[in-house]
């Protein structure tokens, strides 16, 4: 459940990045056997697909027309993404709970990240505190399902 949580927390700063994670770490084979992701993140085609995905929102955040990620349609996006990504890291008896941490979460770390970025915003700008974020956001992202590998492996 905690790796659920985590990746709701980075889900809450890019909403895509969580579900791009988990669907490479799926399709590499590298979640614990018995986790709630379903199988259609395995395929390579949705791995692929989910990290255009990512990367397109990754490039977006730094365009002075970005709106901002606590806009209803950006909420949403992220609960679901985080959701999926959340029950993927749970076992599957908890993936109700976890997509439902996972999701939750992020909505809710949505706030204090925009936050946060509108503050350092008019020091450093849109473009570097994004990239500092991105650069936050993607290690967090690959440091947990790289833990959730490792765990699973003993």
């Amino acid at each position: 459940m905690l790796a659920s949580f985590l990746m709701g927390l980075v889900g809450g700063q890019r909403g895509m990045t969580p579900l791009a994670a988990v669907s490479v770490a799926a399709a590499r084979g590298d979640l614990p056997w018995d986790n709630g992701a379903p199988r259609i993140l395995s395929h390579p085609l949705v791995a692929g697909t989910t990290v255009a995905i990512a990367a397109a929102e990754l490039a977006g955040d730094k365009m002075k027309s970005a709106p901002d990620r606590t806009v209803p349609i950006g909420l949403f996006t992220r609960f679901i993404a985080s959701a999926i990504a959340g029950a993927a890291l749970a076992p599957r008896r908890q993936r109700w709970l976890a997509g439902a941490v996972g999701g939750t979460t992020a909505v809710v770390a949505s706030y204090p990240g925009l936050h946060a970025r509108l503050a350092t915003m008019p020091r450093y700008g849109q473009t570097r505190t994004g990239l500092v974020e991105d650069a936050i956001v993607l290690t967090s992202a690959v440091a947990i399902v790289c833990a959730l590998s490792r765990l699973s492996a003993r």
